[in-house]
């Protein structure tokens, strides 16, 4: 059966913190805020993987109240969350995702976040899309305050 989950995560951008979206540091004065490093994008793409298979959210399985999540690169969520599927015989289809950002620019760093989440889902990176695009200077992500992502993820199942 082909099923179908959604992502969405937002985190806000802070001095004192690098830049790591996609599993990639990207070169910005300010990075973003969270118990781990915060990688808005993929943690849209572990909610979304999470919701094909009917499980809780990436809070429910790396809360921010343990201290073993605290600073870890979120690309181990993502390793953890494909053994879980790789446990109950789910394969992957694809991932889409969408960075939504004023700055820093994405696009030179697509290919970077390709492969490091194609890498830790164990998958092609053809199968993994990456868009990014600008809120158009509105809201919280147009004021330069925060970085929102969402991802949705197809998977295939017994």
């Amino acid at each position: 059966m082909n099923r179908v989950g959604i992502g969405y995560d937002v985190h806000q951008l802070v001095e004192g913190r690098k830049c790591i979206l996609g599993g990639v540091e990207i070169p910005h004065p300010v990075g973003l805020d969270g118990h781990s490093d915060a990688d808005a994008l993929i943690h849209a793409i572990a909610d979304a993987l999470l919701g094909a298979v009917g499980q809780p959210d990436i809070g429910y399985h790396f809360p921010n109240t343990d201290p073993r999540w605290k600073d870890v690169p979120s690309k181990i969520f993502l390793e953890q969350i494909r053994e879980l599927l790789r446990g109950m015989k789910v394969t992957i289809n694809n991932i889409d995702a969408t960075l939504v950002c004023e700055a820093p620019k994405i696009n030179p760093h697509i290919k970077a976040m390709k492969a490091v989440i194609a890498e830790a889902l164990m998958i092609r990176l053809d199968q993994v899309g990456i868009k990014a695009t600008t809120n158009e200077t509105m809201g919280f992500v147009g004021r330069k305050e925060g970085i929102a992502a969402m991802a949705v993820a197809s998977v295939e199942t017994p």
